[in-house]
């Protein structure tokens, strides 16, 4: 004979009962694809030309940094048999310093670029989900979602979302 643990009766009993009932979660229910949203809408336009603006200054210095080094490189290879070794090792010693001052230039201009375009994204998001929330709102819905693996086009939403946040 065999005996049946409680939990175990009560956890088959509510897995049945979940699986089996089919719940109405609303009536009606829009979509936002939040990635074309950021893509595409005219706010997230002018602030990737913001940023572009903010860090043009940096990135030619870095674009000038990388010439030199090349240009040293160059140098090196075409002039190196025949400069005295003091010479050679002076430069290969400056382009290992340059080459330390890009990487480390390069690296610290990535992280300022990434963490204003969070900044400016997490900007962005905020004004869209508050426009999404204004819409549904608005227009009654029930459930507006971000990810699905299928969409019927007339659900998606993502063209008024754009017009209420100043665009298309």
């Amino acid at each position: 004979m065999m005996k049946f643990k409680p939990f175990a009766i009560s956890l088959s009993v509510v897995l049945v009962s979940a699986f089996s009932a089919t719940p109405v979660l609303a009536d009606k229910v829009g979509f936002v694809n939040t990635e074309r949203l950021i893509r595409e809408a005219p706010l997230s336009v002018s602030a990737q030309k913001k940023l572009e603006r903010e860090f043009a200054t940096r990135d030619a210095e870095l674009q000038k940094l990388a010439k030199q080094a090349r240009d040293l490189q160059a140098q090196l290879d075409k002039d190196g048999v025949t400069m005295s070794d003091s010479d050679r090792k002076s430069k290969e010693r400056d382009l290992g310093n340059l080459n330390r001052d890009l990487q480390r230039q390069g690296r610290e201009f990535r992280e300022d670029l990434n963490l204003r375009r969070n900044e400016e994204l997490g900007q962005i998001q905020e004004r869209a989900r508050k426009a999404i929330q204004e819409i549904a709102r608005a227009e009654k819905y029930d459930l507006i979602v971000e990810q699905a693996v299928y969409v019927d086009p007339k659900n998606d939403i993502t063209d008024r979302v754009m017009k209420a946040l100043g665009g298309k």
